[in-house]
């Protein structure tokens, strides 16, 4: 088990590549014809946002996988956990985006 040591809170650097690829996620969705009804609601038709990435993909993951609400309060190797659950989710939808 790690220590408060071994885990860090995430960077500023990390909070920026995260936001970068919320955005990206977005835009990669939007351009495969895949809008927020065909990945999460069918009732809609609502196109991506970087606000909705994080809202409806990331934040219900990060919530049930860590039990944390606010990505302040990853820590880098939380953020990598998350990424990897979210990624093979989009990847049913033939979607990656690297992040």
């Amino acid at each position: 088990m790690e220590t408060p040591k071994q885990t860090k809170q995430r960077t500023l650097r990390q909070n920026n590549a995260l936001h970068l690829y919320f955005k990206l996620v977005a835009q990669t969705l939007n351009e495969a014809g895949l809008d927020m009804r065909a990945v999460l609601k069918p009732e809609v038709d609502i196109p991506w946002t970087t606000i909705s990435v994080k809202e409806y993909l990331w934040r219900p993951v990060q919530r049930i996988q860590l039990g944390k609400k606010s990505t302040t309060q990853l820590t880098t190797k939380e953020i990598d956990e998350i990424f990897e659950t979210v990624n093979r989710h989009l990847a049913k939808h033939g979607i990656h985006e690297p992040f």
